[in-house]
């Protein structure tokens, strides 16, 4: 069957392994040791789809959200951004509670069958994002100078690299370190 799937371009995606997300439980400690404290803001990208199912996705995830945000005391809020991807962004003081909630999001989107709409959840620290990729299932530093358009630290991003290799699923092949411009939070 597998041989008939690609014949006729047919391709199965595999879960995303949003339990990854977890290890940053620890991993952020290590990045407050870098210099790099977290700022309170996380968010989730995905490509939406006109259908009732999605309607309904997105229903949901208010209604999750609104009753996590009671316990939690995690604010959200939905965007749209230029390319037509929606944003989920949350904000919190608790690291703990972005990483949970994140996780909470992505497991909901899954679970109506959307995870090939899931493109990255992004968590942002003094100076420096972590994104991490739903298709890899792996993590990628991201630093964008600030004050100059479409630039990024390099060697910033290779520092944050070496060290959080030991604490994150961090992605080896550089070319999938895909810069996202433009994050709205």
């Amino acid at each position: 069957m597998k041989f008939l799937d690609s014949l006729f371009g047919r391709t199965k995606l595999r879960k995303p392994k949003v339990d990854a997300l977890f290890s940053l439980s620890t991993a952020y400690l290590a990045m407050e040791v870098m210099g790099f404290a977290p700022t309170g803001k996380s968010g989730i990208c995905f490509k939406p789809v006109e259908s009732s199912r999605f309607s309904e996705l997105e229903n949901d995830l208010k209604e999750l959200l609104r009753l996590s945000a009671s316990e939690s005391g995690t604010s959200c809020q939905f965007q749209t951004d230029k390319y037509n991807y929606a944003w989920i962004i949350l904000s919190d003081d608790d690291f703990e509670d972005l990483i949970t909630t994140t996780h909470l999001i992505s497991e909901t989107v899954i679970e109506h069958n959307f995870e090939e709409r899931l493109l990255c959840s992004i968590f942002a620290f003094k100076g420096v994002y972590l994104i991490y990729s739903y298709k890899e299932g792996t993590f990628y530093p991201f630093a964008p100078l600030h004050g100059k358009t479409m630039e990024r630290d390099n060697n910033l991003e290779f520092r944050v690299r070496s060290t959080m290799e030991e604490e994150l699923p961090i992605e080896k092949e550089l070319e999938k370190w895909h810069p996202l411009w433009g994050i709205p939070f």
